[in-house]
């Protein structure tokens, strides 16, 4: 080597020089990242809500090291020492989250390393970003789907709730938002106890593929250290480790899958959104919301707009939205790790920001909640009873019910319905209903019409004959809210 050639080599960095670099990686680059890249690339300012998540694994990862004998005991102190007073840190807000250091994992690392120096930077032993961070997202995103499963139970309570005081409050059940038959309020509250039963399910299934672990996975390869996987998983109360180190470090199916359910969960808010919005609205009156979940107009004082309900239908659309996100993310990747998968992070937070206020504020509205100056409940919700009645009355809502009755009287069924549409022409030209009709036209139309047919065609009488299992008679709405409230208690 010519001495030009020797005076032109790079020198080796300081001890000093690396204790203060801003990245984590080698000195193979040559200049520094700009400022437009790093604020491109940065994502500490939304991943920071994984620092509890990042910690939990960081000192379950220490422990295993110690115990493997790869780190000595007096680094294992002094990293959960170090850890420690960054958690109390950050809660107490502390913490200098810094740009340049690009993500929640750095930013703890280069704090830790200036709290107890080589101990810390012995702490990424065996691991790395990859499996690091996939590590973190799958332990925030347990929590978050626990959250949400509570919040799930107490909307269904609250829904159980409104069910059980209008079991026989009659609602006109719709069929292409014209009047089908006569169903119980109750019942019909009860059909959303069961979707949201169902996307409990869904959360609870989901949960079980989040929680294994990817940590020590390393970079893509896995790692020359013998690292002990299952002992993390225990320490961490995860149910498993991830088995192929490509896949753990680039699998995000996890956060789609959760996102797939948490949109199913909000499409079902949304057909509950949309049915209070109508069910409110003048031309029903079936509902009054509480004042304190509507909004009034700028112009118009007359006007309480649904604005929650609304918002949630709204932002339906947002959550599906991400899901179509994610997915459209992994669909090109290439097995393993690439720097597309920061952008799970942002849709993935928004989901269970969203899910989670709507549940919860769903939950308060239809519930209602505790007055502490009369300690009773106040209802979000006030039905109004009559309205729904009078509204089932105008659409011949019994008409099944009179076909029933003849084909009881052994008419064919197909024949039973030609002859009770002719009868429904007739009330609808007299502009009566079906039970106002007089026996001697009833007959008219089939001579095996007795008077008994008037209970048949009443509403009550509607809604008791309807008595089999998952049907709308009071009897089985009672029997389902007995069953949903020995599964939710």
């Amino acid at each position: 080597m010519s001495n030009s050639q020797a005076n032109s080599a790079p020198s080796a960095p300081s001890h000093n020089q690396l204790d203060t670099k801003a990245q984590a990686w080698s000195a193979l680059f040559s200049e520094p990242m700009s400022d437009l890249v790093k604020r491109y690339t940065s994502s500490v300012f939304f991943d920071k809500r994984l620092w509890q998540a990042d910690i939990a694994g960081s000192l379950a990862h220490a422990d295993m090291l110690a115990a493997q004998g790869i780190i000595s005991s007096e680094d294992h102190a002094s990293i959960e020492r170090g850890m420690a007073q960054i958690s109390t840190e950050i809660e107490s807000g502390g913490f200098e989250w810094k740009l340049d250091l690009e993500d929640v994992h750095l930013n703890i690392e280069a704090r830790l390393t200036q709290l107890v120096g080589d101990a810390g930077k012995r702490l990424h032993t065996g691991r790395s970003r990859n499996d690091q961070v996939a590590t973190d997202v799958r332990l925030w995103l347990r929590g978050e789907i626990d959250l949400i499963a509570d919040l799930l139970k107490e909307l269904q309570v609250s829904l159980v709730d409104v069910a059980e005081q209008n079991v026989e409050v009659i609602l006109p059940g719709f069929t292409h938002l014209q009047v089908a038959q006569p169903v119980s309020f109750g019942h019909h509250m009860l059909a959303y106890v069961e979707m949201f039963a169902r996307d409990a399910e869904r959360m609870a299934d989901v949960r079980r593929r989040v929680n294994v672990l990817p940590l020590g996975a390393a970079a893509l390869a896995g790692t020359t250290y013998p690292l002990d996987r299952e002992r993390v998983a225990r320490t961490l109360g995860m149910q498993g480790v991830c088995q192929n180190s490509l896949d753990a470090v680039s699998d995000r199916d996890f956060a789609i899958e959760f996102t797939a359910a948490a949109s199913l969960c909000m499409v079902h808010v949304s057909r509950l959104s949309e049915e209070l919005i109508i069910w409110m609205s003048q031309n029903f009156g079936f509902i009054k919301i509480a004042d304190r979940f509507t909004t009034g107009s700028s112009i118009m004082p007359q006007k309480k707009n649904p604005d929650v309900p609304e918002l949630a239908r709204g932002k339906t659309g947002r959550v599906v939205g991400h899901l179509m996100g994610l997915i459209t993310l992994m669909k090109g990747q290439p097995l393993a790790y690439n720097k597309d998968n920061q952008e799970d992070k942002e849709p993935l937070f928004d989901t269970v920001d969203t899910l989670k206020d709507t549940l919860r504020i769903f939950a308060e509205m239809v519930g209602g909640q505790l007055n502490p100056a009369t300690g009773k409940k106040e209802g979000g919700i006030t039905v109004n009873a009559p309205a729904m009645e009078q509204a089932a009355l105008k659409g011949y809502a019994t008409a099944t019910d009179l076909a029933d009755y003849l084909v009881k009287k052994g008419l064919p069924f197909r024949d039973a319905h030609e002859t009770v549409a002719h009868a429904v022409k007739a009330a609808v030209s007299h502009q009566v209903d079906l039970s106002e009709l007089p026996l001697a036209v009833l007959q008219g139309f089939h001579p095996q019409i007795e008077k008994d047919v008037f209970d048949a065609l009443s509403l009550r009488g509607s809604l008791n004959a309807r008595n089999t299992l998952g049907g709308t008679a009071p009897a089985q709405v009672r029997a389902q809210l007995a069953r949903h409230r020995a599964r939710l208690a």
